[in-house]
């Protein structure tokens, strides 16, 4: 039984008292939103001490961290400490996007090193393995596909993103309109490769319910991939990323009718003004299912900063409405991240997210700010470092710039303006 089959049930699960606990959030309204697919909780009923996640409408917004091996770097222990961490930064869940090396035995060591859901992209491994097997990805069976699907579904994988609204009918969209971009999902490029070259229909999407079917055994989480995402500013909110969220709805719907869960994937580069629009527009077609957004980016022009600006898009995506943010990390369009690009990708991503809970007033949100304004109206620097989104590193900040007074900062020194105030109103 799936967790969204157990809340039309009404059957309260662990998962779900653990995630009201931890969201404040009234079980019975709870359940109320899983039933409908407003709300998630990933977690395979094979993968043991997971900690459990709720993503959606009213619960705070959660962050991904990708990580994962490339044909230039395949060391095991190099992800294993990344996803460490991503999670000792405080991200809510990994992906691993390995492409090189042992793929199952990388995405065990990572499974077995931190207690986060963990989501996959198992075209990646259908292709390396048809690759290496058949010499060619356009060579790859369904029959492969779908085994790697169960491998990792066996193995207790959380979620899977899987690019099923990349179709005949997109790709041809896309062909009429013409991008500058084109398509920049890898996972898409791999099935529009792989359909043009066999003159066939995506196999995720002609078998669906074959998909639906063994997802739902083992409670795998479905994160409907936007294989058609904007890779430029330039491309956003056009024909074929439309086109490919309508199908991405109707899937929506055919999986909670089986009681499977959905989450959706979008953009991806987006400009400010676009952002609210795109939340709006895929609330609406997939009737408020969870909505899992990379980034997104807000220009093109920062290579070496592209944490910062998914972070502003991120802020402005969760504020409107979207519940998962996906980390973009300063290395973005440069280079495989290494793990301090790890931990700066998940502290923007953090920040924006917790930006957004304000806005939304998620429970507990805004209280953190006020007992950290607090903690600076006492000039309590203990207090302040503890209550930062990043300790470890406001407190090297601090001792760096420690003033002969500690009981204020070098900014101000001996003219603090908290404390001069303080001092003539205890007078």
């Amino acid at each position: 039984m799936t967790q969204m089959t157990a809340a039309r049930k009404g059957s309260v699960t662990p998962e779900m008292e653990a995630v009201a606990r931890e969201e404040r959030i009234d079980i019975t309204l709870l359940m109320e939103r899983m039933a409908s697919g407003e709300i998630i909780i990933p977690g395979n009923q094979n993968h043991a001490g997971v900690k459990p996640t709720g993503i959606g409408t009213g619960l705070r917004t959660k962050v991904n961290a990708n990580i994962g091996t490339s044909s230039d770097y395949h060391d095991v222990d190099s992800e294993v400490l990344k996803a460490k961490t991503a999670v000792h930064a405080g991200a809510d869940a990994i992906m691993d996007l390995s492409t090189s090396g042992d793929l199952p035995g990388v995405r065990r060591a990572i499974m077995g090193a931190v207690d986060v859901i963990i989501g996959t992209v198992p075209i990646y491994q259908a292709t390396v393995e048809a690759v290496e097997r058949h010499g060619a990805i356009v060579r790859m069976t369904v029959d492969e596909l779908f085994d790697v699907l169960k491998q990792q579904a066996e193995e207790g994988v959380d979620f899977f993103t899987v690019h099923c609204g990349v179709t005949r009918q997109t790709i041809e969209r896309l062909k009429q309109q013409g991008r500058l971009m084109d398509i920049v999902s890898r996972g898409g490029s791999f099935l529009a490769t792989w359909m043009i070259a066999n003159d066939k229909e995506n196999p995720l999407y002609e078998e669906y319910d074959r998909l639906l079917e063994l997802v739902k055994k083992y409670d795998v989480t479905l994160s409907l991939g936007d294989g058609l995402r904007p890779g430029a500013l330039r491309d956003a909110t056009d024909r074929a990323q439309i086109e490919e969220l309508i199908t991405l709805g109707e899937l929506t719907q055919r999986a909670w009718d089986q009681g499977v869960q959905v989450m959706v994937e979008g953009p991806g580069h987006v400009p400010l003004n676009e952002i609210r629009t795109n939340i709006q527009i895929m609330k609406k077609l997939c009737v408020n299912a969870p909505f899992y957004v990379l980034g997104p980016l807000v220009t093109d022009v920062a290579p070496g900063y592209d944490h910062i600006t998914s972070a502003i898009g991120g802020a402005i995506a969760a504020e409107a409405g979207a519940d998962f943010l996906c980390y973009v990390t300063p290395g973005e369009h440069l280079k495989l991240p290494d793990a301090e690009d790890v931990h700066q990708g998940v502290i923007a991503a953090r920040i924006a997210a917790h930006a957004a809970d304000i806005a939304k007033g998620v429970p507990g949100a805004a209280s953190w700010d006020h007992n950290m304004s607090a903690a600076r109206k006492a000039l309590d620097w203990d207090k302040q470092i503890a209550l930062s989104i990043d300790p470890p590193y406001a407190s090297r900040l601090r001792e760096k710039g420690k003033p002969e007074n500690h009981d204020v900062c070098s900014m101000c020194g001996e003219y603090c303006a908290v404390k001069l105030v303080k001092e003539i109103i205890n007078k």
